[in-house]
Formats: structure tokens, C-alpha cells, sequence
């Protein structure tokens, strides 16, 4: 179907064989890889729908517009590397495409961290605009955390894609060390004491991480740290 998919990658092999045959319905697939030492590149060639870009990496938000305006296609989905659209949300994309009534719509993701899939703690829907039309929306030039700019009114789809966010603690503590190096919050020494504990607070007991187990907790207490992270580190 006449629709671009756009995934960046760098060192993305763990899950994008698995990725781009959820994208095997979209006549392209924008791959943007930004260096990979690993097998990403060769994966990503053994799909016919797939055109390869190189490109240093310019930031979130900037790497992925580069991507969109490659796509010869108006409507565009923007897929992570480590991200599974489901057969379900496939057929509701094409559906919504034979006569779309928005210019973007926001998907669901369903989130799963070290295995298993969290769909309290404000994790799931965790909606956001991964489906638009290029004439219409645009990435911003955040170096993280960046968001779809779009003066239309916004649709909503029924059923999410599978992200793979985190197999492991150090992983997680890598990603978000790095996030909040990139991403710190304005000198604020009393924020970066009181803030993480009402983030625990937030997550574990009024987002109902307690009942997640033993992975809410942990889950839990890493928001916590990062929170602790964005403040602090503006601090030194």
C-alpha cells in the first residue's frame, strides 16, 4: 500500500528482521542507520521494500524528519528499531488510509521491560502520533524526547504496536543516563531531592506499579533515579 515506513537504526540487529517484517505491508521502508558496527545493514538489505540511508546522527528529532523527507510517500509511520506493529494495527492502517479523516493519528504502544509486558503505571496506552501525512506534520529539532508538530485535529487508532524497551537494568540505567545527559532540567538542587520520591510514589503506588510485582517495583525506583538524574546533573 502506498505508505512510507521510517525507522532509524544503529546497532539495531536484536529485533529488526523482526521489525521489517512487520513493515512487509508499506510498498517503502525507510531505513536511517547512523554507523551500525553490527549486522543491521546486511539485515536491512535482504528486504526488497527497504531503501537504505546513511547519515551521521543529527539528534531524535532531526534524524528522523531526514527520514520523512526521504519517503516518496504522503503518509508516513514512524517505527523504532526495536518496535512490532501487529497484524491488527496493520489491517487498522490500511483501513484508515482508504479514507483517512485526520492528517495524524496517535497509536498505542504496549511497552515491555525486562520480558514482560506493563500496562499500568502510566506505561500503556502511551499514546503518541506515529501515523500523518508529511504535508502536514513535522518532527521538532529536540535532541530527545521530540514530538510531531501538527496544527490539525488529531485521530486516534484502536490497537498498539509492541515495543521492546528494555531486556535488562543496565540497559535501562545506560539509556536513561545518557537521556538525561542530553535532557537535564533547569538547576534545581530541592527538585532533584523531593522530585524522585514522588515520582516512586506516582508510579508505584497511584499508577498501581504494585501490581506489576517485583518488575513495578524495580520500574519504579529507575524513574525515580532518572527523575533524581535530570536535576542534578544541570547542578554540576
Amino acid at each position: 500500500m502506498n505508505i512510507s515506513i521510517i525507522i532509524l537504526t544503529f546497532n539495531s540487529e536484536k529485533y529488526l528482521k523482526e521489525v521489517l517484517q512487520s513493515a512487509a505491508f508499506a510498498d517503502e521502508v525507510i531505513v536511517v542507520d547512523s554507523g551500525s558496527k553490527d549486522n543491521s545493514i546486511k539485515i536491512a538489505s535482504t528486504f526488497k521494500n527497504v531503501k537504505l540511508f546513511h547519515q551521521a546522527w543529527l539528534g531524535f528529532g532531526k534524524q528522523k524528519q531526514f527520514g520523512v523527507n526521504q519517503a516518496k510517500n504522503e503518509w508516513v509511520f514512524v517505527l523504532d528499531s526495536d518496535e512490532i506493529i501487529t497484524k491488527e494495527l496493520e489491517e487498522e492502517i490500511k483501513n484508515t488510509l482508504i479514507k483517512a479523516e485526520y492528517k495524524a493519528y496517535k497509536v498505542a504502544r504496549l511497552n515491555f521491560f525486562f520480558g514482560k509486558a506493563i500496562k499500568r503505571m502510566g506505561l500503556y496506552p502511551d499514546y503518541n502520533i506515529r501515523l500523518f501525512n508529511k504535508n502536514y506534520a513535522k518532527f521538532d529539532d529536540r535532541e530527545v524526547h521530540e514530538a510531531i508538530i501538527c496544527q490539525e485535529k488529531i485521530g486516534k487508532l484502536k490497537h498498539h504496536f509492541l515495543h521492546y524497551a528494555y531486556e535488562n537494568i543496565e540497559q535501562f540505567i545506560d539509556k536513561q543516563n545518557k537521556y538525561s545527559s542530553l535532557n537535564p532540567k533547569k538547576n534545581n538542587l530541592l527538585k532533584a531531592l523531593i522530585n524522585p520520591y514522588w515520582t516512586f510514589f506516582k508510579l508505584y503506588f497511584i499508577k498501581l506499579g504494585f501490581l506489576e510485582g517485583k518488575k513495578g517495583f524495580i520500574i519504579a525506583k529507575l524513574y525515580a533515579q532518572y527523575t533524581f538524574w535530570k536535576y542534578i546533573k544541570s547542578e554540576i
